[in-house]
C-alpha cells in the first residue's frame, strides 16, 4: 500500500522557511490609527467652530428680529425696521460666511498636512517591511541552496 504524505508537515517546514515578520501591518496599523486621530480632531475642531458661529448668527437673527417686531408710532417707521434688518443681515450673513471659508482653509491645510506626513511613514514603513522581507527571503533562500547540496 502507498504512504500518503503529510502535507501539514511539508507546509509548516514552507512557513517556517519564511516567517512573516507582524511588526508591519502592525506599525502600518499605528499609523493608520495615529492618522485617524489627527484627521477626527480636525474635524471635530472645525464642527466646534462652525456651531459657534452658526449660534453666534442665530443669536444676532433673533435680537434683530426683536427690534423688528415692536410696535411702531408710523407706518413709514415698519418700512425702515424692515430695510434696517435686511441691510444688518446681509452685513452679518457676509461676516460669518468669511468666517466659515477661513474654517473651511484651516481643514483643508490641516488635512493637505495630515495626509503628506501620512504617506511619508507608510511610505517609510513599507520600506522598511519590504528590506527586512526581502533581508530574510535572501537568508532563507541562502539555508535552503546550502541545504540542498
Amino acid at each position: 500500500m502507498a504512504k500518503t504524505q503529510d502535507f501539514t508537515a511539508m507546509m509548516k517546514d514552507v512557513m517556517g522557511a519564511f516567517p512573516v515578520d507582524t511588526k508591519a501591518f502592525e506599525d502600518a496599523f499605528k499609523t493608520s490609527a495615529t492618522l485617524s486621530e489627527k484627521l477626527s480632531a480636525v474635524a471635530l475642531e472645525a464642527a466646534d467652530k462652525s456651531t459657534e458661529i452658526s449660534t453666534k448668527w442665530t443669536k444676532e437673527t433673533l435680537s434683530k428680529l426683536g427690534e423688528m417686531s415692536k410696535a411702531k408710532k408710523e407706518p413709514a417707521d415698519y418700512a425702515k425696521a424692515v430695510t434696517d434688518f435686511a441691510s444688518a443681515q446681509a452685513e452679518r450673513a457676509a461676516e460669518h460666511m468669511a468666517a466659515f471659508a477661513e474654517i473651511a482653509k484651516k481643514v483643508q491645510m490641516d488635512t493637505v498636512e495630515l495626509m503628506m506626513a501620512a504617506g511619508k511613514d507608510f511610505s517609510e514603513d513599507a520600506t522598511a517591511a519590504m528590506k527586512k522581507a526581502t533581508d530574510e527571503v535572501t537568508t532563507a533562500a541562502k539555508k535552503a541552496t546550502a541545504a540542498a547540496k
